[in-house]
Formats: structure tokens, sequence, C-alpha cells
């Protein structure tokens, strides 16, 4: 069901058997398969994820091309409620390992907002991270041999022009004007031929999500009908930072076939743990963390045995009646 803050008291007393934070692809899955375990989750949203971006989905098995992300979201989120996961839109402030539960530190709205504790026995990390974008008023989301534009954060971002160029040669690098690019790389663009633009962005120009080019803050047009922006990301794992147990490379958590992290009551799933940054691999690594905390409860839980549903009383009824006759 989905809880809000008129509703949220109603579930303080609620220990679930898995929280998942963050409701993108990979935090849908895993709420998906734990609530088809008949375990119960709740999926704590904060909105805006990487996902509302896309305004196209290329290359996932099943879905239209031109499919946008908040669309998945949309079917993921509903088919999550209809199995019985709990929905709440807010954002994790804290996590605390209780021992056996974990609690989860809330706040609940911008305004006025409130700050509440939810208890769970395990956790799985979806939140995820959002890319830095350039900071421009009407901005868009607007590959193959098609003029492109790579945005660099900085200089050692700008060396994805030398990846791009398996799909396209035609390479513009921009900097934004956010910092000096190096005499050793600016020649290495140049025997590429990749022309590069250190003033910083005034606008994009396009429409229909289609981009045709970049205005720049000198007047200069970069001609463009794709783009690929590398300014770094922003990863939203602050509230795991006081878990001792947890190990990082970096601001990604290190993890296990199962995406256990060195604590085993917390999964790490998607943009969050190490390795390939993709929707499919999020959606799979859902699949994985439900899957092992599933077995987990599962073998530390009593087996259920065939039992006869006749009352007692009918039992008894019929026990008396065979001893009589007899």
């Amino acid at each position: 069901m989905k809880i809000s803050s008129a509703t949220i008291e109603n579930h303080l007393e609620t220990v679930y058997d898995a929280v998942v934070v963050g409701g993108g692809m990979g935090g849908l899955s895993a709420a998906i398969y734990l609530a088809r375990y008949g375990l119960r989750c709740l999926i704590i949203e904060k909105g805006k994820g990487r996902s509302i971006w896309m305004q196209e989905t290329r290359n996932y098995l099943g879905f239209d091309p031109t499919t946008p992300g908040r669309d998945i979201l949309r079917h993921g989120t509903k088919q999550a409620l209809h199995w019985g996961a709990d929905h709440l839109r807010a954002f994790v402030e804290n996590v605390t390992d209780e021992g056996d539960t974990f609690a989860i530190d809330v706040k609940i709205g911008k305004k006025n907002s409130k700050t509440y504790t939810l208890r769970s026995k395990y956790l799985i990390a979806a939140s995820g991270v959002i890319d830095v974008l350039p900071e421009l008023e009407d901005m868009q989301n607007v590959m193959w041999d098609q003029n492109a534009v790579l945005i660099a954060g900085s200089e050692g971002q700008i060396n994805a022009a030398f990846v791009l160029n398996w799909f396209t040669p035609y390479i513009s690098v921009l900097t934004d004007g956010k910092y000096p690019v190096s005499e050793a790389m600016k020649a290495k663009l140049a025997d590429h031929g990749y022309p590069l633009y250190e003033s910083p962005i005034k606008e994009f120009l396009g429409e229909d999500h289609k981009m045709s080019g970049i205005a720049l803050e000198d007047g200069t047009v970069v001609e463009a009908t794709t783009g690929l922006i590398s300014m770094g990301s922003i990863y939203h794992n602050q509230y795991l930072k006081g878990i001792e147990a947890l190990t990082w490379d970096g601001e990604n958590l290190i993890t296990n076939d199962m995406t256990q992290t060195t604590h085993e009551r917390i999964f790490a799933i998607g943009d969050l743990k190490k390795g390939l940054n993709q929707g499919s691999i999020a959606v799979a690594d859902g699949t994985k963390a439900a899957t092992q905390i599933w077995r987990n409860i599962r073998r530390a839980s009593v087996p259920r045995k065939w039992e006869t549903n006749i009352p007692k009383e009918v039992e008894e009824q019929a026990a008396e009646a065979v001893a009589t006759s007899a």
C-alpha cells in the first residue's frame, strides 16, 4: 500500500523483513521479488532518480525503444504495490544497526518536514547516483556517426572522448569554462581531430527532445545531434556512512555475487555497488538481493508441515464415535 505522512504512524511498530531504499529499476525489481516471496517489504523513494532522465530505452529487452524511464518506473511501482509491497515517498537520513534490526530515520516533506523511524531486518541500498549536470535554465535531455559533444567535468573525464569514438569520430569537447586543460590533453585531442571549447555553456539548442547544438557564452554555436555529459556523479549513500562493517571502494560498496555487502544484512544494488552501471544490471541485482534475503529468512524459519484443517472439536467427536462403535 502507499504510505503517506497521514498514515505513517500506523507503520511505526511494523518490523519489515526488508526495506528497499530507492524506487528505481533495481529497487523496484527487488521489491517485486520480495513481495512475491511473501516477505513484508517497504520501498522508500525520494523521487527524481537517474531513470527519470531517460527519454528513451533503446537497449532493454521487451521495451519499445521510445519508452521513457518514467513509464518503466510507474509500471514497476504499480506492480510492486499489486504484489503487496508498501511504498513511501521520503528521504532516508540515517540507518542505525540495532543488532537484529535496523532503525531507519526518514524525513517526509520539504516544508514543515517531520522525521520518523522505521525498522527492518534487512536493508537493500538502491538509492543510486545522480549525474552532475550543467547549471542551466530550461535544460532538456535532448550514435552512430552523429555529431556529438562531450561535456566533461574535469580533464580526466575528457578521456571519455576516446571511448565515445567507438560510436562516432565527430566529437567536440566542452569544459563549460570550469577548469584549464593541459597542453598535453590539447595535443591529444588535436591529434584525434576533436575540437575543444572552453567557454561556459549558455544553452542547449533543439526541440522535441532532439538536439541541434549548444550555444556558448562567447557566441560560438557547436552543432551536435547527440551528447554525453561526463561531469561526475553524486552518490546517495550518506545514510550508510555510520555502518562500520561496510567496505567501500571510493563511493561504491563492495559486494559478493548476490549483492550482499560485508554487512550480512545489507545489500547494495545498481549504481551503489562496484560494477557496470546499466538498468538491466540493476534489475538483475534486485532479483539477486531479494532472493538471497528470502533464502536467509527461509532457512532460519520453522518448516511448514501438512496439517489437517479439521477443527479440533470435530476431530475429537469423530474419535469418540469410533470408540463407541467399537
